[in-house]
This record gives structure tokens, sequence and C-alpha cells, in this order.
């Protein structure tokens, strides 16, 4: 397992594709998933399935997000948010690699990898009891931090620049590159959105504008 850390809006879905792609697991499908974006009621038989009139609403079996990225990897955008009983039933699917559906009889194994991440800092949540110690020290195994973009310097012109290349296809405009004002306030400025910010200030400049620079 591998735990993404970082301010919202730095790649953290674009690094796990990154991993997923030069690893074992890259013939296998990659499915993500924001843990916070789906009621709390549900988020269990999102995650590990469910049984056909297992609940109310269940007109049909599903397997799992775990399941269905068997052999691939799964991402977990915002584990943080996880309830403490899907917490519960994720650690058992690291741990032994098995996954029960909700309404299930009996458990089924699984070869699935899993990517967290989150903009939180869990050992605080930890401490506030709101996440499992267990499974916290299940997801550091490798820990990565992408640093916040303000603190990437010269980074943002190569992300701008190849953001620029690929909305100027896009919108078949001429953009080349940056005039030495615009790269000094590409650099100057403290991006609190990160690269998400950047893309849509971007976006923005070259559906509105055309030219080279």
């Amino acid at each position: 397992p591998i735990l993404l850390t970082g301010e919202t809006g730095t790649g953290k879905e674009v690094f796990a594709r990154i991993i997923h792609d030069h690893s074992r697991t890259k013939r296998g499908p990659f499915i993500a998933y924001n843990c916070s974006a789906m009621p709390r009621d549900l988020v269990e038989s999102q995650l590990f399935g469910h049984r056909r009139g297992s609940f109310t609403g269940a007109t049909d079996s599903f397997p799992g997000l775990v399941r269905s990225a068997e052999h691939g990897t799964l991402f977990l955008d915002e584990v943080g948010d996880l309830s403490l009983a899907a917490q519960g039933k994720l650690l058992r699917a690291i741990q032994e690699m098995s996954v029960e559906r909700v309404g299930g009889f009996g458990a089924r194994r699984v070869d699935t990898r899993i990517i967290a991440a989150t903009n939180q800092t869990l050992s605080d949540l930890v401490a506030r009891g709101r996440f499992r110690l267990d499974l916290f020290y299940r997801l550091h195994v490798i820990p990565i931090h992408l640093p916040a973009l303000r603190e990437r310097e010269d980074d943002v012109l190569l992300i701008a620049t190849a953001l620029l290349a690929k909305f100027a296809a896009e919108e078949h405009k001429g953009f080349r590159g940056f005039a030495p004002d615009a790269e000094a306030l590409l650099r100057g400025h403290p991006w609190p959105g990160n690269v998400r910010e950047l893309q849509n200030v971007l976006r923005n400049a070259v559906v509105l504008n055309d030219g080279e620079e």
C-alpha cells in the first residue's frame, strides 16, 4: 500500500495513475474512488459489494470496487473520510487480502493494490479517535508527500508549459510559450489551489486569447 498526502489540487490522483502505469498492476484496471463523495451508508456497499436484496434499493448484486479493481489498483481519495466501520473492512481487505459483501456469506480473496490519498493529517485523526491506528500503519507502508505548487519553484513553469501545449492543441490556438511578464506572474503567485488552480487559469487564458505567447 502507498499513502499519498498533500494539499487539495497537488495532483495525487495523477501521481497514483503514474505509479499504477509503472508497476506490476499496470495490466489490470485503475479505479478511482472519492471516499467523501458518497453518503456514508453506501460507502461499504460501493467498496466491498452487496448481494441483491441485502438492503432497500439493492435490486442487483454488485461485486464492489475492491473486487472490480482486482489485479489492478484501487485509488481511495480522501481516505480519512471513511467511517470507522468501512475502515475495519478496508483493514481486512489489505491485511487478509479478502472482502465480504454486504449481506454476503463468507469472504472472497482478492489481489488488489491499494493506493490511498488524503489532504488531512491521519495521525491527528487517529489521536481524535476518527481513524483506526491499525489501518494507519497498514496504509503508511510507503508514504509519499506531494508538496504544494508554491514550494516547487521552477516546477510551476514546467507544468504550465505542458498544460499550455495541451490546452492550445485542444482549442486550436497558436500559443507556444510565455512572455517574460507572464512567467514572472506564474512564479510569483502563491497558487492556493495548486495545480488545479493553474489548470483553470491557463485554460481561461487560452480560450479567451490567441497568439504565440
